[in-house]
């Protein structure tokens, strides 16, 4: 086997290139690597396996420079011949910002970028398998309070938190029209937050969040809200099962499910101890938040939060004044945390031998003692 891996610099892709990279019936791993100012592609490849100390064999994993922002990538790629003999193409690379000001290079890269590997890949000779790495995401803002199956997505009609969702979407979209059903395998997971191996997680996608969450303390957020999420080594090894698996339907979800899901009140409890120098968790109304807005940019608490001195006092001496950024970009997460819902999780454990993953509030413990090394107003300009 062949293959063709986007996004292997990236926090799903970084980790499915490492594991992809161990099995003995992928002969070649072809990674497309964007080139800029940090370093040439051979050397930013190598940093992702180097990350956990996975072994890199330069004769089986093969760095491809290209950008999915480059109009011309279908064409500059059709012109390798080597590429001829790739039957396996998995698209992972995405640009995961929830920023406003991300919007255009979401549209670029989600949906132009796969248009420019699905114009591509529709010359290979030999292709096999195209497997697309969405996002369970796509379900929307309409389905709140709710379980959801693969087949209520995509939906045209389905209202967005943010761009980044609806570009993944789109994305979808374009991808079941260009390849042939027996072709394809469309993968959904859910939100992706740290790592269940006792490592430090090779990206603060999302982990940001709860860092985030973790520092402010006094958090409008109804506690009790499902939250559907799996840690990123468990995603890894669902791709791969599906990849090699018969498999009786073209989407999956890869998720929590019903039996792994759970809410902020247990995700922060399990990590509350960790951290004592700060006031305990509280959960506010969500009313309390423009009033913790208008304090982030005055310092001078309104009525409504003289009643929580405790956390006023520790947000003057914690946030340097950054609390207002930091909250700018926590506003999208508040918003998602309470839709409520879980996504159906029963194809993926019926046609692997996968179980179901850990739950959150277990494996976050291991993941919450490097809650303090992420920066949380870098990681809320560009959440």
């Amino acid at each position: 086997m062949n293959v063709f891996l986007t996004g292997a610099t990236g926090f799903l892709g970084g980790e499915l290139a490492a594991l992809l990279s161990k099995l003995t019936k992928i002969k070649r791993l072809y990674c497309l690597i964007r080139g800029d100012e940090t370093g040439d592609p051979p050397h930013r490849l190598r940093q992702v396996f180097d990350f956990h100390g996975d072994a890199f064999d330069n004769t089986r994993i093969i760095p491809v420079e290209g950008e999915l922002q480059d109009d011309k990538l279908a064409e500059k790629l059709m012109h390798v011949k080597e590429f001829r003999e790739i039957d396996t193409v998995i698209h992972a690379a995405a640009d995961t910002s929830f920023a406003p000001a991300s919007a255009a290079s979401n549209d670029k890269v989600n949906i132009g970028g796969t248009l420019q590997i699905l114009n591509w890949v529709q010359t290979l000779p030999s292709l096999t398998t195209f497997l697309y790495i969405g996002t369970a995401s796509i379900c929307g803002t309409q389905l709140t309070n709710c379980h959801i199956h693969e087949d209520q997505s995509p939906n045209t009609a389905a209202l967005h938190l943010v761009r980044h969702c609806y570009t993944k979407m789109q994305g979808e979209i374009e991808v079941t029209r260009a390849i042939p059903k027996e072709k394809l395998l469309v993968v959904r997971p859910s939100i992706i937050m740290g790592d269940s191996r006792d490592v430090k997680p090779r990206s603060c996608v999302i982990l940001w969040a709860l860092a985030a969450v973790n520092g402010i303390r006094l958090i409008p957020v109804n506690p009790e809200s499902v939250l559907d999420i799996i840690p990123v080594d468990y995603a890894a090894n669902a791709i791969a099962e599906l990849l090699f698996s018969k498999r009786r339907w073209t989407t999956y979800h890869i998720s929590a499910g019903k039996q792994s899901a759970t809410n902020l009140a247990k995700v922060s409890g399990a990590i509350e101890g960790l951290f004592n120098d700060r006031p305990p968790f509280k959960y506010v109304r969500r009313q309390l938040l423009p009033h913790m807005k208008r304090w982030s940019k005055k310092h001078q608490p309104t009525s409504e939060l003289l009643g929580f001195p405790e956390y006023v006092s520790y947000w003057s001496s914690a946030f340097n004044g950054n609390l207002r950024i930091v909250l700018a970009g926590l506003e999208p997460y508040f918003r998602f945390m309470e839709l409520n819902q879980t996504l159906d999780n029963s194809r993926l454990l019926a046609d692997t031998k996968l179980p179901a993953p850990p739950s959150p509030h277990e494996y976050l413990r291991k993941t919450g003692k490097y809650l303090n090394d992420i920066d949380l107003v870098a990681g809320a300009l560009d959440p």
